[in-house]
Formats: C-alpha cells, structure tokens, sequence
C-alpha cells in the first residue's frame, strides 16, 4: 500500500514538472514585466528614429522577421554573422536596415543597466515588427514574448523553407502548414506586400519571357505589365527594386487585395490568391474591409511569431545579436 502510494505521489509530482516545464515554454505579453519593463518603449523609441531616417526600415524588418521564423523557428539565427542564413540565395535579397534595425534596437535595450543580458534578439525582432506595422498605418497588436535565441545558423537549413514567387496556392498551403499556418492566415500575411518591394529578376519572366505561347502571363493585367516593363526594362540590373503595391506602397492597408482583384499582383504566388477559386472569396472579403483583414492579419503575425520557438533554458539571451555568446 505504501509502495503504492509512494509511486502515485511520484507520478504526481512528474506530472507536475512536466505541466510546469510547457508553462514555462509558452510565450506571453508582459514576459519582462518585471527584468526589464521598459522594453516596449525602449524598442518603440528606437525603431521610430530608424524609420525617420528610412522608410526601408519597415518593409525590410517585416520580411526579417518572416524569413527569421520559417527556418529553424523564430530564434533570431538570421541575424548571425556569416557564414549563416544570410548567404543563402533567398535570404542575399534581404535590405540591410532590417537587420540595423534589430541592432540599434538591442543597443538602446542594452543600455538600460535593467535590461542589460535580459532580452533576445528573437524578441526585439518581434516587438520591432510590430512597431514597423503601426509605424505605416497598420494595427497594433500585443506583442508575446519569452523567445530565446538559436545559437546555429546555415546556409543549408535555408533550402526549400522559404515561398518562391513562382509558386501556386498548393505549393503555398502546403509550406505554410508545416508551420501551422492556414490558408486565411498565408494570405493575411501574403497582405504585408502592401509595403513591400522587390527586384526586378525576380518577377521578369512573367512579363517578357512567359512561355512560348505568350510573352506576358496573362493573369496580369496588360496595362500593369507594361509599367513593369518600363521600370525594368530589359537588360536593366536585376537587383532594382520597385514597390509591389503601385497604389499605397507606404501604407499598410488593404490596396494588396484590391490590386489583386484587377490583375496587378507582382508575383504569381501574389496573383494566384486571387485567380485559384479556392483563395479568391478571402482576397474579396480583405480587399471589401479593412477591418477584416486587420484582424487576420494579427492572428496570421501572432502565430507566425509562436514558430519553433525557443524558450525556457533552450538557446541563450544574445549579447550580440550578430554572434552567439
């Protein structure tokens, strides 16, 4: 009996530990409520002084963040110094300010004698993206916190984690589920191209070399193409950047999804949102309200931000965010 019930209280109190240790591991609002209050604002601050000296700061932090999440998880690794993440193909595209951004962030948290070793790269970059998003008119929303940082970063583990702009919607459902991503919740995110850019080798084949057939994909719109064609003629350098929204493309609204109802998405993985019928009535109902989209789009970010996260005593609290400690 006695054995018994020794074995029932040491089942217990496992089962404790084991409750204790996913408490732990789950994410929340207020993490440094009591380490380092302060660094909300301290973010804030630093991330609108940055945004002053360039717009770029915002659309290069949002897809940081992006990128940083869906390979190895949202442990800040793209921030680490070559040889890493960074000097994969996919990744070579990403604009400087976002990762200066992250790292004036830090050096502003750094600097609060409270703060100081307290606060992950993984969660500036967070917070950073949020203030970015409101910073051009889009939503605020409650930022979860309590990422650790990766200590491992390759140019390997890039290789087929990221969405290409060629892909269709199967492709895209299916690499965003991986990550427990919906379908609602991959075009709510697709929505943040609304401030986004990209270079001209990356969209060139749909608008001169479509197929044999027919040079100019015909789900573009025929008047969009030839503005493309303009800005980036042929044989102009392949790394010039041109706005992916043409209507809005400093404010965060819902002109992505209205521009994809009249056939002027950049990409074909933008456009096919809305030619796939089993994409279109969500792009119509975020392109008929701004609201609804919104309120997407902070469930898509949120969820985006829970990915193969590191918490608890996994990873470490950079004290550089472009090297492991």
């Amino acid at each position: 009996m006695e054995k018994n019930t020794a074995q029932t209280l040491f089942s217990i109190f496992s089962l404790l530990l084991l409750l204790s240790s996913c408490v732990s591991a789950q994410l929340r609002t207020g993490f440094y409520q009591r380490s380092c209050p302060n660094v909300e604002n301290i973010v804030r601050n630093a991330v609108r002084q940055k945004f002053q000296q360039t717009f770029v700061t915002a659309p290069a932090t949002l897809r940081l963040f992006f990128h940083d999440c869906f390979v190895r998880g949202c442990d800040a690794s793209i921030m680490l110094a070559s040889p890493s993440e960074r000097d994969h193909p996919d990744d070579m595209s990403l604009a400087g300010d976002g990762f200066d951004t992250v790292i004036k962030a830090k050096q502003a948290v750094e600097r609060d004698p409270n703060c100081r070793n307290k606060v992950s790269c993984a969660d500036i970059l967070a917070l950073a993206t949020r203030e970015v998003v409101v910073l051009t008119g889009g939503p605020s929303y409650p930022v979860e916190l309590g990422r650790r940082d990766g200590r491992l970063s390759t140019i390997a583990s890039v290789q087929k984690q990221l969405p290409q702009p060629g892909f269709n919607l199967n492709q895209l459902n299916s690499m965003f589920s991986r990550h427990g991503l919906s379908q609602t919740d991959m075009i709510a995110l697709s929505g943040a191209h609304t401030i986004g850019f990209a270079h001209c080798g990356k969209f060139s084949k749909r608008i001169y070399n479509f197929s044999p057939r027919t040079r100019i994909d015909p789900s573009i719109n025929s008047g969009y193409a030839l503005q493309l064609r303009q800005m980036c003629p042929i044989g102009v350098d392949p790394r010039i950047a041109i706005n992916m929204d043409p209507v809005s493309p400093r404010t965060f609204d819902n002109a992505y999804f209205k521009n994809l109802q009249q056939g002027r998405g950049l990409f074909t993985s933008d456009q096919v949102l809305f030619t796939d019928q089993r994409s279109r009535a969500t792009v119509n109902s975020f392109a008929n309200s701004e609201g609804a989209f919104r309120q997407a789009f902070i469930s898509a970010i949120t969820k985006l931000g829970r990915v193969g996260v590191k918490t608890g005593n996994a990873g470490e609290i950079r004290r550089d965010c472009s090297r492991v400690n």
